[in-house]
């Protein structure tokens, strides 16, 4: 038993009539009757009494046809919601951003998607890097935005942005009136950091080691805000994006380039290479790219 075949029975029964039902359906009314017969068949029971023209159903037609009412309505109904998926008239999409990286770069991005797909929904979740990438990885969010890079193995992954670390100090600090800084002249400082679920904090930890000092770390944060803040406030100082430091308060706070080494910073959407990912998802992403890097 196909769809196909309760489809031809209900309007058989509906029009009272194979020749019309075979006509408002674009098939031949030999291809209608062979599919009821086949219907009787595995069923074992006749469907339809014919008398001469005139046809009606029998006891089990009329079983069959109340539950296969319900199943056509309901396929049709699938077939509907489906098509507006495909067409992005609906669907829903779990996307994962770190704090810092939404304000700045995505609001614009999602509103010209919201403008083209009304019907589609994002629903943002906004954790650390890191908890964005196993929640990706796990299956909890279809699209994360991460510090880069990712193991490519798991994921599927663009850039969309490449920039560099740069020193926040409080405007009366010894290095305030400097160009550029070296790492290891912080040797000494009292570090403000993001919480150890970004992928910062490991990476500004590990980058102190390598140039030969433990960085003391005196407070940690999810808001960049909040730390440029205690900076200005003279608690510690700071490494952070150039994109978030462009919007830092310079009567306070003195931002200065760092060199030996540059640290990277490098965001990427991701997913993963081995899951299905909804028609919204996938529209995101090509949107996105079409954004970012402009394929």
């Amino acid at each position: 038993m196909d769809i196909r075949q309760l489809q031809y029975f209900v309007q058989i029964a509906r029009l009272n009539s194979f020749s019309q039902a075979a006509k408002s359906l674009y098939i031949s009314q030999p291809t209608i009757s062979k599919m009821i017969r086949n219907l009787e068949i595995e069923l074992g029971a006749d469907l339809f009494y014919r008398e001469g023209k005139s046809i009606r159903l029998t006891d089990a037609g009329e079983i069959l046809l109340t539950k296969a009412q319900n199943i056509v309505d309901s396929f049709t109904s699938l077939s509907s919601e489906l098509d507006s998926l495909r067409e992005l008239k609906q669907g829903h999409i779990q996307m994962g951003l770190p704090p810092m990286v939404g304000a700045s770069f995505f609001p614009a991005v999602i509103g010209e998607f919201h403008h083209r797909y009304p019907g589609v929904t994002i629903r943002l979740h906004e954790d650390g890097a890191k908890k964005v990438e196993n929640d990706v990885e796990t299956g909890l969010l279809d699209i994360g935005v991460i510090v880069l890079p990712v193991d490519q193995g798991k994921f599927e992954f663009f850039s969309i942005l490449e920039e560099k670390l740069e020193l926040l100090v409080p405007a009366g600090h010894r290095l305030a009136g400097q160009e550029c800084a070296k790492l290891v002249e912080l040797a000494e400082e009292e570090f403000i950091l993001f919480r150890e679920d970004f992928m910062l904090h490991d990476r500004i930890i590990t980058e102190c080691v390598k140039v030969g000092f433990q960085p003391k770390v005196v407070y940690e944060s999810s808001q960049w805000d909040l730390i440029s803040g205690m900076v200005g406030a003279g608690l510690g100082i700071a490494l952070l994006p150039e994109t978030i430091c462009r919007d830092i308060d310079r009567s306070r706070i003195a931002v200065i380039p760092l060199t030996a080494p540059v640290i990277p910073w490098q965001l990427g959407i991701i997913w993963r290479r081995d899951r299905y990912l909804s028609f919204a998802a996938r529209e995101w992403i090509s949107f996105a790219k079409g954004i970012f890097v402009g394929h």
